[in-house]
């Protein structure tokens, strides 16, 4: 089914039966919902609303000019299209961005929130990435070619994509999760090169309703890398 929200169809579906109480899952960047099969496939008796963020999946794959807040605004946007007035929120990396965002703002809408992986928290900087970050600057001032300085996400984006792609990685949201008052599950891989723990820790300091699980010899894709660990966790959050 598709939803067009600002001139742009979003691509969204309801998986094991509508409910007024969905599950929704957001997936990472550079995915789309079809990552999250295996967690579906653990849960037959849960309705799940899937949608895939644009550009990504089967939604528009142009969009102009949008940030991490006009993700959450069409998430609510499309809610209210749906009549859903509440539902469990699953986050994973840019997923759990968007997230921690609704969590924070619409928090009638958000009954429970778990955050795998996350994105959201201002990284640690190490020499080698500042080094790396002045070299572009530089070269950019200087009018050189810095178009392939980029991480290997912001280099797979057409040229109309990198600005929000820009947007999304520098805004950071401690101040949004520090107001998220939402019973909350972190789960985490421990070997996350892409999110290290000690964004996990942080996200459970500043989220006061949180409690966070370490999934040992997990990467990034944590529910992917130990999908029965994943999935204990899961089940007693959403049965307790």
């Amino acid at each position: 089914m598709v939803y067009v929200y600002n001139g742009k169809k979003v691509f969204y579906k309801f998986v094991n039966g509508q409910s007024q109480m969905p599950i929704l899952l957001l997936h990472g960047w550079g995915c789309d919902s079809g990552v999250f099969d295996g967690i579906i496939k653990l849960f037959p008796n849960k309705s799940f609303l899937l949608v895939d963020f644009p550009p990504f999946g089967n939604s528009d794959k142009t969009i102009d000019d949008w940030n991490i807040f006009t993700y959450v605004g069409m998430l609510m946007s499309l809610c209210d299209y749906l009549c859903i007035d509440k539902c469990d929120v699953l986050g994973h990396s840019f997923g759990g961005r968007v997230a921690i965002i609704l969590s924070a703002v619409k928090r009638s809408l958000v009954h429970s929130c778990i955050l795998v992986d996350s994105a959201g928290m201002k990284p640690r900087r190490s020499l080698k990435l500042r080094y790396q970050i002045l070299k572009y600057k530089i070269g950019k001032k200087l009018g050189k070619n810095v178009e392939n300085m980029g991480s290997s996400d912001y280099l797979a984006l057409p040229e109309n994509m990198r600005k929000t792609f820009v947007s999304i990685i520098n805004t950071y949201l401690e101040d949004y999760a520090k107001i998220m008052s939402v019973k909350t599950l972190i789960i985490w891989g421990e070997k996350d090169d892409d999110t290290p723990l000690y964004m996990a820790k942080r996200l459970n300091r500043l989220i006061k309703n949180s409690r966070l699980e370490i999934i040992q010899q997990a990467g990034h894709f944590s529910f992917i890398d130990r999908p029965l660990e994943f999935y204990k966790l899961v089940n007693v959050f959403w049965e307790g």
